[in-house]
């Protein structure tokens, strides 16, 4: 929809009342041109893992947005700050890539290095996650790892708290124990009683929902991001048969809990 009518889903983004967009890299050049005449921020980048990790073949197999072997993140992250982004995100690990807890040390000295890099030129690199990372695996899990090895002054979270109930945990209770590292909030609702997942392909279309429209609480979720404070929220549903009508429903449940 973005991709074909980019000025006409930009219209009624900003006709809805949000002020604020992130974007795909791979959308910049279709979407910046028409950010600034409907007065919609341009915030945070989300980039082609493969420009950190350097498995490009790993994010072909799983049918992600296609990206040149030979593009860099420095070039990701020069467009960016052309346009005026202020964070780039680690999005998404495909399937093949999430090993044991050595690959996870791993990719967090790549985002300490990727960190620095945003650092320098005026951004901030965020990791944004979903619940493979809460899967147990010999000697722990993967979301202790990056927490451990990131460094906070160099990557900060972007919270999905979809993906982390997911996983079976309490947002709310994540967000606590994660108070100062979280700059950025995925907002989206999950299905009551959907079960929870360590695999990001095993669930169902049905199970997003729209802001307000499932079983998970809004009104502590917000408290506790206000409390730290999150710098930046952004509604999110990875499926939609109609994302305008699903984007004005969560802004309507959003306006009414008072956000």
């Amino acid at each position: 929809m973005l991709i074909k009518q980019p000025l006409q889903t930009l219209e009624a983004i900003a006709d809805i009342g949000y002020q604020e967009v992130e974007v795909l890299r791979s959308q910049i050049a279709i979407v910046a041109p028409h950010l600034r005449k409907l007065n919609l921020r341009p915030v945070s980048v989300h980039f082609e893992t493969p420009l950190i990790t350097g498995n490009f073949q790993a994010w072909k197999d799983d049918d992600m947005p296609p990206v040149s072997a030979t593009y860099s993140f420095d070039e990701a992250l020069a467009v960016s700050k052309e346009h005026g982004f202020e964070y780039m995100v680690f999005n998404y690990l495909p399937l093949k890539e999430r090993g044991g807890l050595d690959f996870y040390r791993g990719l967090a000295e790549k985002l300490n290095a990727a960190g620095e890099k945003c650092r320098a030129a005026g951004l901030r690199l965020c990791y944004h996650n979903h619940d493979f990372e809460f899967a147990p695996k010999p000697g722990g899990r993967p979301i202790d790892t990056l927490l451990e090895r990131m460094d906070r002054k160099l990557v900060g979270l972007e919270v999905d708290v979809f993906w982390v109930s997911t996983a079976g945990l309490d947002p709310v209770a994540w967000l606590h124990q994660n108070a100062g590292r979280v700059e950025l909030l995925h907002l989206k609702d999950r299905a009551r009683g959907a079960p929870h997942a360590f695999d990001v392909e095993s669930v169902s279309n049905d199970t997003f929902r729209e802001v307000g429209n499932g079983e998970l609480n809004f009104s502590e979720i917000l408290r506790a991001a206000y409390g730290m404070p999150v710098k930046h929220y952004f509604v999110e549903q990875d499926y939609s048969a109609d994302p305008i009508r699903s984007l004005r429903q969560s802004y309507q449940n959003l306006r009414k809990l008072g956000f």
